[in-house]
């Protein structure tokens, strides 16, 4: 990474310790940081560390939309760093000039596959300029720099993540169609639930779900590599959203339909009343039948209860028997490409090229 920014006429300090993101830095460079060199004091990017991480969180927590506190926003940070794939993956990088925080962002280092390729990509989330009229500029001045040091250290692809991405930041990327659905689930014939042995996730878990997101993800154009950390760290996260926020407010549903001791099918869900949201699921079987059968299940447990509202996205052409699409919508969550390879030409990506989940928006 530090050898792209600097191919890139950017000046970064991060912690030289800190692998895969190791840079290193003069002492010039920390001077203009700290804005002692006067008129030749530069914007550069560094790590977001001690007193500048918490500037960075706080003007996150006046733009997020999660409705956490300031206090929860913090600990969810840090938890997901600490995690395994976090700690490799993941960096909160700010641009300042002297003193003044200009923008922040968090960068995130991923595999995927595009038009039967690996391809590295480097993701982009939480694009925030300061709040003054120059905010959206300092934020894809930050964009822009990030994404030229990854191209120069090999990432073919851009992403990046937002529900509120300004048209100036994500100018130059290219939306991927997403659709959200709702979804009507049929009652089981027996009244009750199905026949179908489901228990809580696990970690021994995790090893099957990612076999059967890949057998899945092979039909499509593009696609991330989730492996067992990926998938981890996309649990973590919507735990502990669900967690830190007002108490009973939502909960964090994880369910396996089993085979023997194996995992066949799996369901993850964000509930907050009647209103659940279907994060990712998987299935063995192609048809997704075990899928229904577990959303059946879970119905089913409070058969007393209001039918819950289910919404997610669903990969195309996979719709449980179980299930059928009430309504379907243009995704409000924005996630937008860039190529990076401009000796690769690709058709543009239709919603029915790709495979993306709730749970792999960071």
């Amino acid at each position: 990474m530090a050898e792209g920014l600097r191919k890139a006429g950017t000046q970064i300090i991060s912690d030289p310790k800190s692998a895969p993101f190791r840079t290193w830095f003069t002492a010039a460079d920390r001077l203009r940081s700290l804005g002692k060199l006067g008129e030749d004091r530069v914007a550069v990017v560094t790590a977001a560390e001690g007193a500048l991480l918490d500037r960075v969180l706080d003007t996150r927590y006046h733009k997020a939309t999660s409705g956490l506190q300031r206090r929860a926003c913090g600990i969810l940070h840090a938890a997901r760093m600490k995690t395994s794939w976090g700690q490799r993956h993941q960096r909160t990088l700010a641009l300042i000039e002297g003193p003044e925080l200009l923008a922040s962002a968090e960068r995130y280092d991923l595999t995927g596959t595009c038009e039967g390729r690996g391809v590295r990509i480097c993701a982009i989330g939480s694009a925030h300029g300061e709040t003054n009229g120059a905010g959206a500029g300092h934020a894809r001045e930050l964009v822009d720099r990030l994404i030229a040091a990854a191209a120069q250290d090999g990432a073919e692809i851009a992403l990046l993540f937002s529900d509120t991405v300004d048209d100036a930041i994500g100018e130059g990327f290219e939306p991927i169609p997403g659709t959200d659905v709702m979804l009507a689930v049929a009652q089981s014939p027996r009244h009750g639930a199905p026949m179908t042995m489901v228990r809580a996730g696990e970690e021994r878990d995790l090893a099957a779900i990612v076999a059967m997101g890949r057998a899945r993800a092979a039909a499509f154009r593009f696609h991330l590599d989730r492996d067992v950390d990926f998938v981890q760290y996309a649990l973590t996260s919507k735990r502990l959203l669900a967690g830190l926020g007002t108490a009973n407010a939502r909960q964090l549903h994880f369910f396996i339909a089993e085979e023997g001791i194996t995992a066949a099918a799996y369901v993850v869900l964000s509930v907050a009343g009647a209103e659940w949201t279907l994060e990712e699921c998987g299935d063995r079987d192609a048809s997704g039948a075990r899928v229904g059968a577990l959303l059946q299940a879970l119905i089913a447990r409070e058969p007393m209860e209001q039918r819950p509202t289910i919404r997610g996205w669903l990969p195309h052409g996979f719709v449980p028997p179980q299930v059928t699409i009430a309504s379907a919508a243009p995704s409000a969550h924005t996630i937008k490409l860039r190529r990076l390879d401009s000796t690769t030409m690709m058709p543009p990506l239709a919603a029915a090229d790709v495979l993306w989940w709730r749970s792999d928006v960071f």
